[in-house]
Order: structure tokens, then C-alpha cells, then sequence
């Protein structure tokens, strides 16, 4: 399975402020590739916390365009995801530790968790594939992006950077990834480099 990660954040790497304020960090060139970038894999994968923050849809959304949706997939460790919540419904996957229940017309289903009791990449990637998805899109947030990186499952960096600054007190578009050295840090070669309106769009690939 082809993993890519999507990151959205300002020159410092924060993809919000430190009151949790994200839309909209990045310009409207920016998220419209975004949205061709979801209709180019089959499944986008959020956590939780980003359902939270934003409540998004995770759907494709281009003018003049009609395309098949990708599976929208959260990754809840302890179920929270609000059952009228925008990406709950038909098409619609909640990968859980917990003990499954409705919500909303999501799927449910429970996963193995890790050693801090978050569904396990190996055990997401395993879901996903009986599921028939190739290719997963990966949105959002930090920690989830970090668990991915830290179980080497990312193949691709999709990274649209705005022209701002947050600081140290904004929020991490990577959570912790515990290294001591530099020679542990994964490497990525670059791609491409590509102006959007104010943004810039950086590719990466998996060296």
C-alpha cells in the first residue's frame, strides 16, 4: 500500500496556533491540489482530534468535476468521533481500540493498539487493505503523522507551506518522534518545488 502524507502548515512547520486555529493556513491554490491529491487515492485518514478541531468532510470537492469519493477514514482510539459529525456516513470508517458501537452510518470496526494504546499502523494498514484501498492519503494531525513516520509506513510527503510564521507555541505538523541521533531521522528526497498563488508545494519521496 502506497502511503502519503499531506501537510499543510506554516514556514515553521505549525499547522495551528497554539489556541488550536488552523483555516486557513494555507490559500485556496493550495487547497484545491489538496482536493486533486484526495481524488488520486482511495482513502483519506484523519485522527481523531482533527475531527474535533475542524470537522471536515474529507471529500473531493472540484468545480465542474464529478469523481469517485475515497473512503474517509478516522483513526479513534477511544471512539469520539460525534455521530453528526460532516465525514459520518456511507463511505465512512472509524478504526478503533475500543469495544465498536454505532455512530452515525459509519463503519466501525476494532483494531489492534499500540503501546500507548492508539490503533496500530501495521493493524490500520491490514484494515485498510480488506477494505480493497491501494492508496491512503494522510491529513492530519501531528501525532498521526508522527505514528506513521515512526513505523517507516510513509512513502510520500505532499507538503504545501505558507508564507507565515507561528512559533514555538504553535502546534507541530509531527508530534514527537523520540531520536537521540540524526543518523535515525527518515530521509526523504525531493521531488518538485511549485509557487501556488502565496504557497509553495513541496513532493517527497521515500529515500
Amino acid at each position: 500500500m502506497r502511503v502519503t502524507l499531506k501537510l499543510a502548515t506554516s514556514l515553521d512547520g505549525r499547522i495551528a496556533t497554539a489556541t488550536g486555529e488552523s483555516r486557513w493556513i494555507t490559500g485556496e491554490a493550495a487547497r484545491e491540489q489538496g482536493h486533486r491529491l484526495r481524488a488520486a487515492h482511495d482513502a483519506v485518514l484523519v485522527g481523531v482530534q482533527t475531527v474535533l478541531a475542524d470537522d471536515p468532510q474529507l471529500t473531493v470537492r472540484l468545480p465542474g468535476r464529478s469523481v469517485d469519493q475515497p473512503l474517509r477514514v478516522v483513526l479513534d482510539s477511544r471512539l469520539r468521533t460525534p455521530a453528526g459529525a460532516k465525514l459520518v456516513g456511507e463511505g465512512s470508517l472509524i478504526l478503533t481500540t475500543a469495544e465498536p458501537h454505532a455512530v452515525g452510518g459509519a463503519l466501525v470496526e476494532q483494531v489492534d493498539a499500540d503501546g500507548d494504546g492508539r490503533p496500530a499502523v501495521d493493524a490500520v494498514l491490514k484494515a485498510l487493505k480488506r477494505h480493497g484501498v491501494g492508496s491512503v492519503l494522510i491529513e492530519g494531525g501531528g501525532q498521526v503523522a508522527a505514528s506513521f513516520i515512526a513505523a517507516d509506513a510513509v512513502d510520500a510527503l505532499e507538503w504545501f507551506r505558507a508564507p507565515i510564521l507561528l512559533g514555538g507555541e504553535g502546534r507541530p505538523c509531527v508530534a514527537a518522534l523520540a531520536m537521540a541521533q540524526l543518523s535515525d531521522a527518515p530521509r526523504f528526497r525531493r521531488l518538485a518545488v511549485e509557487p501556488l498563488g502565496p504557497d509553495l508545494w513541496e513532493r517527497y519521496e521515500r529515500t
